[in-house]
């Protein structure tokens, strides 16, 4: 009667079994790390393109709407030639936030300027503009009449009927795009003639500049 052998398998010695199970553990390790690696080089792709485009930083936009006499008082006196001046200009602004996230800015001031110097100025406080949306701000700028005292070409100027005076506004601030504050800032010039026999602003033209 014949006996059927079975084949006989060869034991695998337990360094073989260690190293073979230690190959399975770093090539699975391999693959969570590169999975790991895509996942992260994606999120980093995606917030690069918004970046770039929805959450790009964008120049505010500075506005001046009007700027009109509030007050206005002149008088000459001959002897001794002296002006007394009483003046003070409604300033009416608006900011524009173009950007998807808020823009705060930091605490400045708008000024009237004659003949490139400051003779009066109004403070504007520190804030905040929402995302799409305009703020806008009246402001009143006080001249300071004793700034002219020792100017001279006011007595010129008030002879000749016309005053001419330049508004400055700068607003500064910061968006935070993402993880990244990106400053910007804008500024407007505005030059003003004041007709002083009809007592109305004959003239205005207004400059802007916006910068990231």
């Amino acid at each position: 009667m014949d006996v059927e052998k079975k084949d006989e398998q060869p034991l695998r010695s337990p360094a073989l079994l260690h190293d073979q199970s230690r190959k399975r553990k770093r090539r699975r390790c391999i693959i969570i790390c590169s999975s790991v690696v895509a996942v992260i080089l994606a999120i980093a792709l995606i917030l690069l393109i918004l970046a770039l485009t929805v959450f790009k930083a964008k120049k505010p936009v500075l506005t001046v709407n009007s700027v009109a006499l509030q007050d206005f008082d002149l008088s000459v006196n001959p002897l001794p030639l002296q002006v007394s001046l009483n003046l003070s200009l409604a300033l009416d602004i608006s900011i524009e936030n173009p950007n998807k996230v808020g823009v705060k800015y930091r605490s400045s001031s708008a000024s009237v300027r004659y003949k490139g110097k400051d003779v009066g100025e109004v403070p504007i406080p520190a804030g905040e503009i929402g995302s799409d949306t305009t703020k806008q701000m009246n402001l009143t700028l006080i001249v300071f009449a004793d700034r002219f005292l020792s100017d001279s070409d006011i007595y010129r100027d008030v002879l000749s009927g016309n005053l001419p005076f330049t508004t400055y506004t700068v607003i500064k601030g910061k968006v935070r795009v993402l993880f990244v504050h990106i400053h910007v800032s804008s500024t407007s010039t505005c030059d003003v003639n004041i007709d002083i026999q009809s007592r109305s602003i004959s003239n205005q033209t207004c400059h802007y500049k916006n910068k990231i």
